[in-house]
């Protein structure tokens, strides 16, 4: 299946590093960053896994799970923990699903043809807690992932879920945002932006962050 933005995403029983997973059941009300690897062993994986276990903490201050998954099995993952923690001088905090049967990988459409028959490309789901797909990026084996973009992201998608604001390019959390062009009366403006806004264009309204 092809997932979109705002799709509800499938749930699913696997396998992990930390035994059987529901993945509902295991996210509860919390959001998730759900990353997949295209093996066990390879090189910027073993990067990639090593970095999220050091921003559990960033994480954790958004509410938000990860969860990784590769498509070797629990077996195969063991001995690849063991090597992240020591390569990466880190200790893994979060499972990694199974998925020697491609079950998982072909709920979440990680397998492009293409690329290869066989392994899921690296991919990056961010979940909310309705279970609804938020973002999907997907990079090259050559690339590794900016975990430092994808918290960005969580907080733009929190701030903007909760306030009449969209963040501009290159935002970061604290940083001016734009007014949605919804937002019209005065009165309400007045109201939800008691900072004040500077009107760039009538369609282009900046005010300082709401919650900060």
């Amino acid at each position: 299946m092809t997932l979109r933005l705002g799709d509800t995403v499938p749930n699913f029983t696997q396998q992990s590093s930390e035994g059987e997973i529901n993945f509902y059941d295991w996210a509860g009300d919390s959001w998730v960053v759900l990353f997949s690897h295209p093996a066990d062993y390879t090189p910027v994986c073993t990067t990639e896994l090593g970095e999220v276990a050091r921003l559990k903490p960033e994480f954790d201050k958004r509410n938000v799970k990860t969860i990784a998954l590769s498509v070797d099995d629990t077996e195969s993952h063991t001995g690849w923990i063991s090597d992240i923690e020591d390569t990466q001088s880190v200790k893994l905090n979060y499972p990694i699903l199974a998925d020697p049967d491609r079950k998982v990988s072909d709920l979440y459409d990680m397998i492009h043809p293409n690329a290869s028959n066989t392994v899921t490309v690296r991919t990056v789901f961010i979940i909310d807690p309705e279970k609804k797909l938020r973002l999907t990026l997907t990079y090259p084996p050559s690339t590794g992932r900016n975990f430092d973009e994808i918290l960005r992201v969580i907080d733009s998608l929190q701030l903007t879920d909760h306030h009449s604001v969209a963040t501009p390019a290159n935002w970061k959390d604290g940083d001016d945002c734009v007014i949605v062009p919804s937002l019209k009366d005065p009165e309400v403006l007045k109201e939800k932006f008691p900072k004040g806004y500077t009107e760039v264009r009538s369609y282009l309204r900046m005010t300082p962050q709401p919650n900060k």
